[in-house]
C-alpha cells in the first residue's frame, strides 16, 4: 500500500495517513481526492484509485504546538540525510558540544552525520580537529515539519508542503 497526505480545507498539510484511511476519508464524502497514487484498489464490484493527497473537506483547527520533537527521523529529514562534516549518506546522530563538555541535547547541537566522522570526532568539538559544520544547525518550523519529522515523504507532496516550512523534500537535491 502506502501513505496520503491529508491537507486541511485550506491545503495546509495536517499528517500522513495510511492509503487505505485516505480512501475511506474519500468514499465518506469527508475529503476530496487531490492527487492519485496511481494504485488501484480492487473489490468485488469495483475498482477505486487510491489517493496519495486527500483534501478535508471541512477546516480542522490544529492546536498550537510549541515546536518540531526532536527525533531520530526529523534530524536525518531536516538534514537531508547528509553528513553535516563531510556530506556522506548520514547514519548515525552526533552532538556538536559533546555531552561530556556540558553540550545539550537540542535542536541547535543535534546533527546528522555518518559513522565515520562520528567516530573521528568522538567527545571533541569541532572547532579541536579544524573541521566545520556545513550549516548551522537550527529547529524547524512550519507545518510541513508535521509531516517531514516523520521521515515518511512522496516526490507527489512537495507542492502541497512548499511555502509551509520547506522548499524541498530531504534527500532532493535543490535548485
Amino acid at each position: 500500500m502506502g501513505h496520503a497526505l491529508v491537507l486541511n480545507a485550506t491545503y495546509e498539510p495536517l499528517c500522513v495517513v495510511p492509503s487505505r484511511r485516505a480512501l475511506v476519508l474519500v468514499l465518506n464524502h469527508k475529503a476530496s481526492s487531490v492527487e492519485d497514487s496511481g494504485s488501484v484498489l480492487h473489490s468485488a464490484s469495483a475498482a477505486v484509485p487510491l489517493p496519495a493527497v486527500v483534501r478535508l473537506h471541512r477546516y480542522v483547527r490544529v492546536p498550537y504546538r510549541a515546536g518540531v520533537p526532536l527525533t531520530r527521523r526529523a534530524i536525518f529529514a531536516r538534514d537531508g540525510g547528509r553528513c553535516v562534516y563531510c556530506g556522506a549518506p548520514a547514519n548515525s546522530v552526533d552532538h556538536v558540544i559533546p555531552r561530556s563538555r556540558g553540550g545539550l541535547h537540542t535542536w541547535e547541537n543535534v546533527v546528522a552525520a555518518c559513522r565515520r566522522c562520528n567516530h573521528v570526532k568522538s567527545d571533541r568539538e569541532v572547532s579541536e580537529l579544524g573541521w566545520a559544520v556545513r550549516v548551522a544547525p537550527r529547529q524547524p518550523s512550519g507545518p510541513a515539519w508535521r509531516i517531514l519529522g516523520t521521515g515518511r515523504h512522496d516526490p507527489r507532496w512537495l507542492p502541497y508542503l512548499t511555502g509551509y516550512g520547506r522548499e524541498t523534500v530531504p534527500g532532493e537535491a535543490t535548485a
